[in-house]
C-alpha cells in the first residue's frame, strides 16, 4: 500500500452540474472530515451525506456538496477512497482542492488511481489501459470492446496462452536436468505440436487485434482521384452534411479535409484529399503532397474515377493523359487496401463496369469495385457497405487479417499489438529449433521469450519505468 493520500479533480473543466473531487490513500477519510462538515455531524460509510465545505482555519463556507466515504479494500484503488461532488464551476472546485492539498494531501500524478489499482492488484495492465479505452471511445462498438477487456477477458485469454508455455518450459527443464534419450524424442514431437498450437492462438489474437484497433482507433479512408471525380460529393454523403464544398470547378479542394463518421460502430475518419494531377499552381500544388501522403498513412484508399469523363476517354487522344494518371494512381497504391470507385455512372449510361475494366486493368485486382453515383442515397449506400466490410470489424474480408466477429474483438493498443508480435516471432524461432533438433538449452530461451513478452500485456512481467510510462498518458483524476 502507498503510505501518501493522493486527490484530484476527476471531472473535465467547465461549468457543469457538478465536479468530482477524489481522494485516496490512508488518511483519506481524515482529509475529508478536516474540509467536509456533514450535515448531521457524521458521515456513514459507503452513502452520499449532504454537507458543507469549510475552510478549516477561518471557518469560511466554500461550497454546499455531498461526499462519501468508501472503506478500503472494496474500492477502485484497493484504499480508502473519498469523493466530494461540488457544483462543477472553477472556484468551488479549485478552492476545495486547495484545502485538501493544505492539509498534507499530495496532488495525483496523471493516472495514479489507476495505476494504484494496478499496483494493489485490482487490474492487471491491460484492463488498467481499457479504462482509457473505454473514456475514449468513439462509438457503441468501441465502448463495448473496452469494456469486454476491461472484464478482462484478454488478460485470461493471455494467461491461458502463458500457462501452456509454462507447461512447455517445465518439460524442457525436466528433460534438461534428466535426459532421457526415448523421453527427449517423445517430448520433441510433442513440444512442436505444443509450440505450434499456441502460436496459433497467438497469430489468432493478432489477427482479431488488427480488426479491434480498427474499432478503437477509428479506420482511416483516404479520398483520392482527379478534380472533379466526386471526392467531396461522396464525403458530404458519408458524413449526411455539406462539409466541403462542392463546385463544377476542378480543384475546389485546396487541402485535406478530416472528418470523422460512426460508420455502423466503426469510427472511420474521412480524409477528403485536393485532386491529384499535374499543376502549375504552388497552394494546389502544396495541398497535393498532403493527399499523398494522407494515401500512405490509410487504412483504405477509395480511388475515384469520373466514369462520365472516362466512358470516351479511350476514344480521345485528348484523354489519354488523364486516364494514364488514374492508372498509375491505381497502380501506386496497394491493391488489398483499395476500393475503386467508378463514380458518375447516371451519366455513362452507355458504358458498362466491364468496359471500365478494360480501360483500367489495373482496377480488376483492387479489394472492390463500384460502378454507382455518390449522389444518390444507393450509391452511398453501396460505399458504406463496402467500407464497412473492408475494414474487417464485420468479419472474413480481403483487405485485412479475418477478425472474430465483431462481438468478439481483442481492442489491443500498440504495445499489446508489438508483444504479440514478439511472442509469434519467439515461437516461430522455437519451432524451428526444434525441426532443426537443436539442444533443449536453446529452445527453452525461444520459449521463455515468448512467454515474457505475453507477460507484458498483463503486467505479469513488466519494469517499472514502462508501466510509469503508460500511466503518465491517463488523464488527471483517473
Amino acid at each position: 500500500m502507498n503510505e501518501d493520500t493522493i486527490c484530484a479533480i476527476a471531472t473535465p473543466p467547465g461549468e457543469s452540474g457538478i465536479g468530482i473531487i477524489r481522494i485516496s490513500g490512508p488518511d483519506a477519510r481524515n482529509a475529508l472530515l478536516t474540509v467536509f462538515r456533514p450535515a448531521k455531524g457524521h458521515i456513514k460509510e459507503r452513502e452520499l451525506t449532504y454537507g458543507k465545505v469549510c475552510d478549516p482555519e477561518t471557518g469560511e463556507l466554500i461550497d454546499e456538496v455531498l461526499a462519501v466515504y468508501f472503506p478500503a479494500p472494496k474500492t477502485y484503488t484497493c484504499e480508502d477512497v473519498a469523493e466530494i461532488d461540488c457544483h462543477g464551476g472553477a472556484i468551488p472546485l479549485s478552492r476545495t482542492l486547495s484545502l485538501l492539498l493544505k492539509q498534507g494531501v499530495r496532488l495525483a500524478e496523471p493516472g495514479e488511481f489507476t495505476k494504484r489499482a494496478f499496483l494493489n492488484g485490482r487490474l492487471d495492465l491491460s484492463q488498467a489501459e481499457a479504462v482509457m479505452d473505454v473514456i475514449g471511445a468513439k462509438t457503441e462498438a468501441a465502448s463495448r470492446a473496452a469494456l469486454d477487456q476491461l472484464q478482462g477477458r484478454f488478460s485470461e485469454e493471455i494467461r491461458k496462452l502463458r500457462q501452456s508455455l509454462t507447461d512447455a518450459l517445465v518439460e524442457i527443464g525436466v528433460n534438461i536436468d534428466y535426459p532421457d534419450e526415448d523421453i527427449e524424442e517423445l517430448t520433441y514431437q510433442h513440444l512442436l505440436t505444443a509450440l505450434h498450437g499456441v502460436r496459433s492462438d497467438v497469430e489468432g489474437l493478432l489477427a482479431s487485434a488488427e480488426a479491434g484497433r480498427i474499432v478503437r482507433d477509428g479506420l482511416k479512408v483516404a479520398i483520392v482521384g482527379r478534380p472533379n471525380a466526386g471526392k467531396s460529393s461522396l464525403m458530404n454523403g458519408l458524413l449526411r452534411e455539406n462539409r466541403a464544398i462542392v463546385t463544377a470547378i476542378p480543384g475546389t479542394t485546396l487541402d485535406t479535409i478530416e472528418e470523422f463518421a460512426n460508420l455502423r460502430g466503426i469510427p472511420v475518419l474521412l480524409t477528403d484529399t485536393a485532386g491529384i494531377r499535374e499543376t502549375e499552381d504552388e497552394v494546389e500544388r502544396l495541398g497535393i503532397d498532403r493527399s499523398r501522403k494522407s494515401l500512405a498513412e490509410a487504412d483504405l484508399v477509395i480511388v475515384m474515377i469520373d466514369a462520365a469523363e472516362a466512358a470516351g476517354g479511350a476514344a480521345e487522344a485528348g484523354q489519354a493523359a488523364l486516364i494514364a494518371e488514374e492508372r498509375q494512381l491505381l497502380a501506386s497504391v496497394p491493391a488489398a487496401k483499395t476500393l475503386c470507385l467508378f463514380n458518375k455512372a447516371d451519366q455513362a449510361e452507355a458504358v458498362s463496369q466491364e468496359d471500365l475494366l478494360r480501360v483500367f486493368p489495373e482496377a480488376a485486382g483492387c479489394a472492390r469495385v463500384l460502378y454507382t453515383s455518390v449522389l444518390t442515397p444507393e450509391g452511398i449506400k453501396a460505399c458504406e457497405d463496402a467500407i464497412f466490410d473492408l475494414s474487417g470489424a464485420g468479419g472474413e474480408n480481403p483487405a485485412l487479417p479475418s477478425s472474430r466477429g465483431a462481438g468478439n474483438l481483442i481492442t489491443a493498443n500498440a504495445r499489446h499489438r508489438a508483444m504479440l508480435a514478439e511472442a509469434r516471432e519467439a515461437l516461430l524461432d522455437a519451432e524451428k529449433g526444434v525441426e532443426a533438433g537443436l539442444a533443449l538449452e536453446f529452445l527453452e530461451i525461444d520459449v521463455r521469450r515468448a512467454y515474457e513478452a505475453l507477460g507484458f500485456i498483463t503486467g505479469d512481467s513488466v519494469q517499472d519505468d514502462i508501466i510509469k510510462e503508460i500511466f503518465s498518458r491517463f488523464c488527471l483524476g483517473k
